[in-house]
Order: structure tokens, then sequence, then C-alpha cells
């Protein structure tokens, strides 16, 4: 799939590359976690660097919001692990940051820098990598059977669609 000049992964691929299908939920939180911090960090370093102040606001109620995220995928993670006694114990085991196609941060930046040259650029990257993640929630929160991870799941599913609202919503505006 193409975005203005950026390449995404395929559907096997989304979100990250790694992902086999068959991982467990305790998988699943841990690079569900990484995910969360890298588009955390993607959305603050952008942020930082837009001089357009309604996107560094958008970006910076994202990245916030990425925070929550991770501190519900933590507690989840606590009924599989109830010796991870903090969320450091939880980061302990995330590799990293992950983006699209298992790329840090830094990298999905520097990398896709060619195809973030507009604010609508930026916001059309932010919304494909939402709508991935999107994706990615729906599909666990799917498979799992078990009912408390079936629901947490399926709740950031539905907050990752309301970044993707606003954010069409700010490109619409923009355009």
């Amino acid at each position: 799939m193409a975005w203005h000049g950026f390449t995404a992964a395929g559907p096997a691929e989304v979100g990250m590359a790694m992902l086999q299908g068959d991982e467990t939920p305790a998988e699943v939180i841990i690079l569900a976690y990484g995910m969360e911090e890298g588009l955390r960090g993607f959305y603050e370093k952008l942020g930082s660097q837009t001089p357009d102040h309604e996107v560094a606001a958008l970006f910076g109620r994202l990245a916030g919001i990425e925070v929550l995220h991770k501190e519900k995928l933590y507690q989840l993670y606590r009924s599989y692990d109830p010796g991870v006694v903090d969320m450091e114990g939880l980061e302990s085991k995330v590799e990293s940051e992950i983006m699209e196609g298992g790329l840090t941060t830094e990298e999905f930046i520097v990398e896709n820098r060619s195809a973030m040259k507009t604010v609508s650029d930026i916001l059309d990257i932010a919304m494909m990598l939402e709508a991935q993640a999107l994706d990615l929630y729906m599909r666990y929160s799917q498979k799992t059977k078990d009912s408390e991870s079936k629901e947490t799941l399926y709740e950031i599913a539905e907050e990752e669609k309301a970044h993707l609202a606003a954010l069409g919503n700010l490109r619409e505006a923009r355009t």
C-alpha cells in the first residue's frame, strides 16, 4: 500500500512485521506496549517539530493517550504475569519501541522523512499508523478467548478509532 510516498506493510504485517498470528495474549500485550511507546515517541517528536500549533496540540493529546494505553496494557499484562509489579518490569520485556515494519520511532522518521514534507503528509502517515493500530487491536480482541483481554483490547481499538477520526477531521479541515 502506498500513501503519499510512504510504503506501508501489507495486511500480514500490519503494525509490526514480527507478528506471526500465533502469539499468546501476553506476547501481544508486550508487542502492543512497544508499539504504543513507538507511537507516543512519534507524536511527541513530530509535535515538537511542527510550527503548526493546532497539529502540535493534537499530537500532544495523542501522545498522552498512548501513555494511557500503555497503562491499560500494563494492568492487563499483570493478569498474565503477576510477578511484574511495576511498568518497568513490563518495559524490561519490551524489545524496543516498535513502529511500522518493526522500525524504532527514530528509524521510522529518518526513513520516511521525505514523505513527511507537509502537515497534510504528516497527518496522512499518522492516520495510516492509527488505522494499523486499530486493525491490530481489533484482530487480537476478536482472537483472544480471555474476556478481560478481549474487553481491554477492544476498548483500546475504539480509542484508536477516535484518534483516526480526530486526525481525519483535522486533515479534512486543512484541504
